[in-house]
């Protein structure tokens, strides 16, 4: 039976579609079959990190309207051949998505073998973010270590004990807290909140911390998830990240500040 994951956050810019496009590339590459679906109507940003943008032929609206089938929309991708893009639509309303559009092209997917199906979701908590969280077995919250991610994302964890179908049938979706843009060094200055701080706010476990990196955006630019950067910091990140999530344990990594020796010190190296 095939798990839908909702990556989610509440505030905007925080690494949600780097986070989706990564996790499916982790979770292929470890030989399951996944599809991954832009849910963001009107912006689509998956596709172009996930390298498929001029492949797009046919998007969620389509399939959702009846105006191409599953198969044809579904981008196969180079890397993987056991990964999928469903690509947002960018011409579209955000209310092009209905429930049960959603739900039939979740079960299509599940009928066609799919073991893992990643959702991105849009920030926030309109109609596109709500139906992507809806039908999720598991939720990945993604979030900026300071104070107004941290507190939108406390909003977004109230939709999804509420306002979700296994809530409406009385059960919980499992959460995973995932920082993004972690800098040690900034937290020792009291710049930045602690893994600590943001579980302790958040009541939750968090299941990856990936380090600031100019290697995310530049990964991001080639059209490559970063988690197959695999020298970077943050791709050894989110691979642990994807490890937790299938139920490895891994030691958390990149969460301490480098110590700097004595001739760093004097010479500032």
């Amino acid at each position: 039976m095939a798990e839908i994951i909702v990556v989610t956050s509440g505030k905007g810019g925080v690494g949600k579609t780097t986070t989706s496009a990564s996790l499916a590339c982790g979770l292929a590459r470890r030989g399951h079959k996944v599809a991954v679906i832009d849910f963001d109507v009107g912006l689509r940003n998956l596709d172009l990190i996930m390298g498929c943008e001029r492949r797009v032929v046919y998007d969620f609206v389509n399939v959702v309207n009846g105006e191409a089938n599953l198969k044809q929309a579904l981008i196969k991708d180079k890397r993987f051949e056991n990964l999928y893009v469903l690509a947002a639509s960018q011409t579209r309303d955000k209310d092009a998505l209905t429930k049960e559009g959603v739900q039939k092209v979740l079960d299509d997917l599940v009928a066609d073998g799919f073991d893992y199906i990643v959702c991105d979701s849009p920030a926030g908590i309109e109609k596109g973010a709500y139906l992507a969280m809806y039908f999720a077995d598991q939720a990945l919250v993604v979030v900026n270590p300071e104070v107004s991610s941290v507190r939108d994302s406390d909003r977004i964890l109230g939709l999804l004990s509420s306002k979700t179908r296994r809530a409406e049938n009385g059960e919980r979706i499992k959460e995973h807290l995932l920082l993004t843009r972690y800098s040690p060094n900034r937290v020792e200055t009291g710049e930045m909140l602690s893994v600590g701080d943001v579980e302790e706010i958040l009541g939750l476990k968090t299941i990856g911390v990936i380090p600031e990196s100019p290697d995310v955006l530049n990964a991001s630019n080639k059209g490559e998830p970063v988690i197959l950067e695999t020298e970077s910091n943050a791709a050894q990140a989110y691979d642990d990240a994807v490890a937790r999530l299938l139920g490895d344990t891994r030691p958390m990594r990149f969460i301490t500040a480098e110590k700097k020796g004595f001739f760093s010190k004097i010479f500032g190296g």
